[in-house]
């Protein structure tokens, strides 16, 4: 038995042997040296190609750009006034309220008269007395004088009677005076409008009793009104009577028009602006105090000009976008005089340039900012709308 199992185990030994020499010798399997295919230029990341309406496009030209200065105030009117009284005393009667019409040299307020009319009365009694002692000097003057011709008396006392009939005279004179100020008075106890307006304030109500130089009500003439604009000294120097103005007002559609009238010599000590101000045409509607804003024109220029919005300053020099062989370029230009085209009066702000070529495309702001190099089709209006497409990139 022990003889058969050594026997089993060497059989066994030798069939492993056998398997494992099979197996070494064997030829190992080709290696597969198929590599996978180059990817073909078609399967890179595609660029967009940007389609822009041919009208759109900014075709640079000459234009006639307007040098103007943007300007800003209130609205005042040239002829105001403010009522004031001239003696003290009760107010009787005050006419009018605030938005109603008065018209030059119309009664628009008078104060109790009693006691201005007593002191007239007394002036004028003086006045009376004075003159007969005129009477009564002027008669002894007469006799002295008589006698003097007649060799009675001697010429001194012709001489005392008549310096009593000047001063006598004078009393007179100075009497007569005195119930012309008091006259004076009485009238003013009565006030009437110095100008044809509206009554803007009201200050006072009957039964008050007013003071000297009190204020009783401010009357203004909407009629011709003016825009006060302030200007720093540096813009102020351009300036010149004369110049025309485009004006928008708050709660007005429409634009005015606007002429400098005046221009202050002097500049402000506190804010350090020169005040201008610009005549506005009779137009309805308009009030004392309402806001103005607009564009002073000092001159026009005929240069190469773009819309501003269209320059793009997000590089260190400021640039246009052109098309130029179906593509975008940046192109920097150099900035110059700014304003708007003539036919544009108060619209877009324009801005001239420089470095640009004549007739080059400019792509508008709308566009928004794009790549150098990126692909731009042309289409015409009538073309229908095309969403963007792809091109690979050669």
């Amino acid at each position: 038995m022990r003889l058969r199992s050594k026997l089993w185990w060497a059989v066994a030994l030798l069939v492993v042997a056998a398997g494992a020499g099979y197996y070494l010798r064997k030829p190992a399997p080709a290696a597969n040296t198929a590599t996978a295919p180059a990817p073909s230029a078609a399967s890179t990341t595609p660029v967009a190609v940007v389609d822009i309406k041919a009208s759109d496009l900014l075709l640079v030209e000459p234009h006639i750009l307007i040098n103007s200065l943007p300007i800003s105030g209130n609205l005042k009117a040239i002829n105001t006034v403010a009522v004031k009284a001239r003696v003290p005393g009760e107010l009787i009667e005050i006419k009018g309220r605030e938005g109603d019409s008065v018209k030059a040299g119309e009664v628009v307020a008078r104060i109790d008269p009693s006691e201005f009319q007593r002191r007239l009365r007394q002036a004028e009694q003086q006045a009376d007395a004075a003159k007969t002692q005129i009477d009564i000097a002027k008669r002894q003057y007469d006799n002295n004088k008589a006698l003097v011709d007649q060799g009675f008396i001697s010429k001194t006392a012709l001489d005392t009677s008549q310096a009593s009939l000047a001063g006598a005279q004078a009393t007179y004179n100075a009497a007569l005076a005195g119930a012309d100020v008091a006259r004076k008075t009485l009238e003013d106890t009565v006030m009437r409008s110095p100008i044809s307006g509206q009554i803007s304030a009201r200050l006072a109500q009957p039964g008050e009793h007013v003071g000297l130089d009190m204020r009783l009500m401010d009357i203004v003439d909407l009629g011709s009104l003016e825009l006060e604009a302030t200007l720093s000294p540096a813009d102020s120097v351009d300036v010149r009577i004369g110049q025309d103005a485009v004006l928008s007002l708050e709660g007005r559609a429409q634009t005015i028009n606007a002429k400098v009238l005046r221009i202050n010599p002097s500049v402000q000590t506190n804010s350090r602006s020169v005040l201008v101000y610009l005549r506005l045409p009779t137009t309805s509607g308009l009030k004392q105090g309402m806001y103005a804003q607009g564009d002073l024109q000092l001159g026009q220029l005929k240069t190469v000009a773009m819309p501003l919005s269209a320059v793009r300053t997000d590089k260190p020099q400021p640039y246009v976008q052109v098309v130029s062989n179906n593509k975008v370029a940046h192109q920097a230009v150099t900035l110059g005089q700014r304003g708007h085209l003539a036919q544009q009066a108060n619209g877009e702000a324009w801005v001239a340039i420089s470095d640009l070529p004549a007739n080059s495309q400019v792509l508008p702001a709308a566009v928004g900012a794009l790549r150098e190099g990126t692909p731009v089709r042309l289409i015409t209006a009538a073309s229908p709308a095309v969403a963007p497409s792809t091109t690979a990139k050669p």
